[in-house]
């Protein structure tokens, strides 16, 4: 099996990865993740998802590079990582009793061959309708200023929805496993 890297220093995605039991390191892709002018979300997921890819494999040639990126939308509008308390306010506020769309970009990079596998996988969370009290105290106890949409579906924040609509519950947290594991067959990585 050729060497497996993940384009990444995402906690969340690293957790991920490791339930596949497979030995993998990470690099930092460090790319603009900035939207480019009239860029539709999707294509943003996908083409984050493929530099993340390229900008690790040129340091890890021979290997099996994975890139991904998340783009939440509500109301066809890009959320981004808060990255403070007011800002997630804001953002869980304006969420409340809707759904907001995940959209996760992925891709396996074979440096050897230099082919690619990508795609993006939609995942939707319908939240349930929340009081300032909910909101202040769920982001009080988690702090989940650095991912996108304010909240962890891995943690409390499950009790801030009403329902899931997706095929692959790890596309929510950034690393659509599923997907993975199929991309990874189709380069002779047997997972199981």
């Amino acid at each position: 099996m050729l060497p497996l890297v993940l384009a990444s220093t995402s906690p969340y995605r690293r957790e991920l990865l490791a339930r596949l039991g497979l030995p993998f390191c990470t690099d930092a892709p460090e790319i603009d993740e900035h939207p480019l002018a009239d860029e539709t979300p999707t294509h943003l997921a996908e083409r984050l998802a493929a530099a993340k890819a390229r900008a690790v494999a040129a340091r890890h040639p021979g290997s099996l590079v994975i890139g991904s990126d998340q783009v939440a939308v509500l109301e066809g509008r890009i959320l981004g990582k808060p990255g403070n308390h007011e800002a997630a306010v804001q953002e869980l506020k304006a969420a409340s009793g809707k759904k907001v769309d995940f959209l996760t970009g992925l891709c396996l990079l074979n440096t050897l061959t230099n082919q690619h596998h990508i795609t993006v996988v939609p995942f939707s969370v319908v939240f349930r309708r929340l009081n300032a009290e909910q909101i202040t105290h769920y982001l009080t106890l988690e702090k989940p200023y650095n991912c996108a949409g304010s909240f962890k579906s891995e943690g409390l924040g499950i009790a801030l929805f009403d329902r899931l609509e997706g095929d692959d519950p790890t596309s929510l947290i950034g690393l659509p496993l599923i997907t993975l594991v199929r991309m990874l067959e189709l380069e002779g990585v047997k997972v199981i």
